[in-house]
C-alpha cells in the first residue's frame, strides 16, 4: 500500500485491556497501528496479536509533554499522517474515602486521564491539519463513571466528566480542519481491570455484588464502527455496556 493510501491509527494505553482489543480490531479493519503506552513489553505483546498488520511501538507516558511530542515525531517519521486517534490511556486512584485521597494520587489521575488526553489530541490535531489529505478522527474513551460514579472514585469520575467537555470542544473546534471527535463510554468490559467484579464489587449502599461483564472485543467493534464513518458523519457519544449491569435506572 502506498504511503498516501495507508490509514494510520494511534491507540494509547495499547498494552492491555480495552486498548489492546481496539488495536486488534483496527488492525483487522486495515489500519497500520501505532501502539503507545508506558510499558514496552505489553505493547510488543499486543503487536504480536495484530495478525501481521503493520505496527509501530512507541513507549510513551502520555502525562509527559516531551514524551507525547516524541510520539508524534515518530508517527511523522514513519507514516507522515494519522487518521484515527483512540485516546484511551487512563488510570484510577486507590479506592479510599474522598477525604483520605492524597493529592498526589488525585494529580496523577488528572495528569494521565485528562492532561494526557489533551496532549495526545493536540498532537493529533496538529498533524491532521497539515497532512494531505487533511482531516481525521479522534475517539475519546470516556466512562459511564462520569454519569454514575462508583463509591470512592472521585478522581476517576471527575476526569472522565472532563473528557466529555474535551470531546464537545474538539467536535466543534475540529470542524474547520475536517477533524471529527466522538466519545465512547464503556461499562464493564471484561479486562484485567474488571476481574475483581467476579468476586463482587462494592455498591453505593455498601453491599457487594457480582456484576455482569461483556466481551471486550465488542468494544473494539464499536470503535471500528465509529472510525469507519465518512468525514461528514460522526458518532458524538456512544455507550456500550454489559446489558444487565447496574447502570440504567436501578439496575
Amino acid at each position: 500500500m502506498a504511503a498516501a493510501d495507508r490509514r494510520v491509527a494511534l491507540v494509547t494505553g495499547a498494552g492491555t485491556g480495552i486498548g489492546r482489543a481496539v488495536a486488534i480490531a483496527l488492525a483487522g479493519a486495515g489500519y497500520a497501528i501505532v501502539l503507545a503506552g508506558r510499558r514496552e513489553a505489553p505493547l510488543r505483546e499486543t503487536g504480536t496479536m495484530l495478525g501481521g498488520a503493520e505496527h509501530l511501538v512507541v513507549p510513551t507516558d502520555v502525562a509527559e509533554p516531551a514524551a507525547v511530542d516524541a510520539l508524534f515525531q515518530a508517527i511523522r517519521a514513519a507514516y507522515g499522517r494519522i487518521d484515527v486517534l483512540f485516546n484511551n490511556a487512563g488510570i484510577g486512584a486507590p479506592p479510599v474515602h474522598f477525604e483520605d485521597l492524597p493529592f498526589e494520587d488525585w494529580k496523577r489521575v488528572v495528569d494521565v486521564n485528562l492532561n494526557g488526553a489533551f496532549l495526545c489530541a493536540q498532537g493529533a490535531v496538529r498533524l491532521m491539519r497539515e497532512q494531505m489529505p487533511p482531516g481525521g478522527r479522534i475517539i475519546n474513551n470516556g466512562s459511564i463513571a462520569a454519569h454514575a460514579p462508583r463509591p470512592d472514585g472521585a478522581a476517576y469520575a471527575a476526569t472522565k466528566s472532563a473528557i466529555t467537555g474535551l470531546t464537545r470542544s474538539l467536535a466543534l473546534d475540529g470542524r474547520r480542519m475536517g477533524i471529527t471527535c466522538g466519545q465512547i463510554d464503556i461499562g464493564n468490559a471484561a479486562t484485567e481491570m474488571t476481574a475483581p467484579m467476579q468476586a463482587g464489587i462494592v455498591q453505593p449502599d455498601g453491599s457487594r455484588r457480582v456484576e455482569p461483564t461483556m466481551d471486550v472485543a465488542d468494544v473494539g467493534r464499536a470503535v471500528v464502527y465509529m472510525a469507519s464513518l465518512p468525514p461528514e458523519a460522526n458518532v458524538l457519544f456512544m455507550t456500550v455496556m454489559a446489558a444487565n449491569m447496574p447502570f440504567v435506572g436501578r439496575g
